[in-house]
């Protein structure tokens, strides 16, 4: 696809097998055709690997998020050290996503690959026997820097998979909605288990999958690393730690926005921190051989629509995932296991309409599909600002819930695939990295946003129709900037 050329031209080739052989010869990275009906060729089988992976990724980080009061409970904690206990994970994997990118340029994305996931594997099973809270903390901050090294990993090999650029945006038009899955998965199991067993048992998943995907990777995965004439050769130490402590630190902020104030010491000083560590990073990235981020690759039209497209599907799933679950279990009294329930129908769309989103991104192209994503999620906004203190939930709150679940796999879907179009094969774990950071930056920076309007309100209910109103409005604005981005001509 040729970012320079309108809309209406770069749409995916239909999903026909390439000529000659899957294999090529040289493992299965010779294989052309995308994931789709044909799941039983090595490029099939390994497009399966990388999804679940990568869905397991996301799953982890909320695989803790419902079950966080029974380990309040468990551990004696205060509600600042249950802050620190959801952040674990996600501060290091966001922060370190740049250079896990990196470091699959420079080495290889498979021997990156099974690095992040022997650590995240190991951390997932120490922290299923945490003894105490310090032990959680360290342990869900080691299954985060697994998962920054095997996120970008996963992208830079599914590029060796996927060689030809028409097979690959193929793959990337599948590959969009696989996280936003995965989070919502683990929604919606960790409210089942700790209902009926422990939450411990939540980590079995991601140790299963880490051991099966071990075992696959030398079968299904090319060994063959980045062209070396291409890659980096710096690692760039600077901004790697100017990035990692400005992001880790300034999400850290919002984080604590939920519970502090914005005028707050305890939000202010983390923000000016990492706001200052982040400009001095762009400074730094203008003047190194080999940057971390090199300077315009975000910024190229189609690729920044894509990037913000993933941020705010990002935000606007953990926006209705955390209001709702507030909403069911206080205003109306739900139970856990009901409130989980509830995000049935939400699951469900996410599936359906994945699968539905890889197709139009193949015949509309990719720019249509995330501008039509976004203009279902402004709607599905809208229509959840009818919440009140009675509202019915099949009537009042999940039409709104079901077309953003839709709406938000069309973003993904659309957006993943302008995200990665024209990007070489050496700079895929740089476009790994940037897309994951986008992702895990939607729900920290968004929520923050978008509850800072929720907490204007003197009524709660009323503050989430505000938040959800102030979604709607983004997502429009959105829309037309990114309409006007992907029909211009460069």
């Amino acid at each position: 696809m040729d970012p320079t050329k309108p809309l209406t031209e770069p749409k995916l080739p239909p999903r026909t097998p390439a000529a000659g052989p899957v294999g090529s010869g040289d493992g299965p990275g010779g294989g052309h055709r995308a994931p789709g009906k044909d799941t039983g060729s090595p490029a099939g089988l390994a497009f399966v690997m990388l999804a679940v992976v990568q869905a397991t990724l996301i799953f982890t980080i909320t695989l803790i998020a419902v079950p966080l009061p029974a380990i309040g409970r468990e551990f004696g904690l205060s509600a600042a050290d249950l802050v620190l206990v959801n952040a674990a994970y996600g501060l290091p994997y966001s922060g370190l996503l740049l250079f896990g990118g990196r470091l699959a340029d420079r080495y290889g994305g498979r021997p990156m690959f099974v690095l992040g996931l022997v650590l995240f594997g190991l951390a997932s099973a120490a922290a299923a026997w945490a003894p105490s809270f310090e032990a959680l903390v360290a342990v869900r901050f080691s299954q985060g820097l697994g998962a920054a090294l095997t996120a970008p990993a996963a992208l830079a090999v599914l590029r060796a998979v996927f060689r030809e650029p028409a097979a690959f945006g193929r793959a990337m038009a599948s590959w969009g909605g696989v996280s936003v899955l995965g989070a919502a998965v683990g929604t919606l199991t960790s409210g089942a288990v700790t209902t009926w067993v422990s939450w411990r048992w939540m980590f079995a998943v991601p140790v299963l999958v880490a051991a099966i995907a071990l075992l696959l990777t030398r079968r299904l995965l090319p060994a063959d690393p980045a062209d070396a004439s291409a890659a980096p050769q710096g690692l760039d130490p600077a901004g790697a730690l100017l990035a990692t402590l400005g992001i880790s630190i300034g999400s850290y902020g919002l984080i604590l926005s939920g519970e502090h104030p914005w005028s707050s010491p305890h939000v202010l000083v983390p923000l000016a921190i990492g706001a200052v560590l982040l400009v001095l990073f762009l400074m730094v990235e203008r003047h190194v051989r080999d940057p971390l981020l090199p300077p315009g690759f975000t910024m190229e039209p189609r690729r920044l629509v894509g990037l913000v497209g993933i941020l705010l599907a990002a935000a606007g799933t953990g926006l209705v995932t955390f209001l709702l679950s507030l909403y069911l279990q206080q205003q109306q009294d739900w139970s856990t296991l009901a409130t989980t329930g509830a995000f049935v129908p939400f699951t469900l769309a996410l599936i359906i309409a994945n699968q539905l989103a890889g197709r139009a991104v193949g015949r509309y192209g990719p720019g249509a599909v995330t501008i039509a994503g976004l203009v279902a999620g402004a709607v599905g906004l809208a229509l959840l600002t009818g919440i009140g203190p009675g509202t019915s939930f099949a009537l009042g709150l999940m039409p709104g819930a079901v077309l953003l679940a839709a709406g938000t796999s069309f973003i993904f879907s659309g957006s993943a695939v302008l995200t990665t179009t024209n990007v070489p094969a050496h700079q895929a774990g740089l476009a790994g990295g940037v897309m994951n950071t986008a992702m895990e930056l939607g729900p920290t920076v968004g929520l923050a946003a978008l509850m800072a309007v929720a907490a204007a309100q003197a009524d709660v209910v009323v503050g989430y129709a505000w938040a959800f109103g102030a979604g709607a409005v983004v997502y429009l604005v959105a829309a037309l900037a990114g309409a006007a981005v992907v029909r211009r001509p460069d």
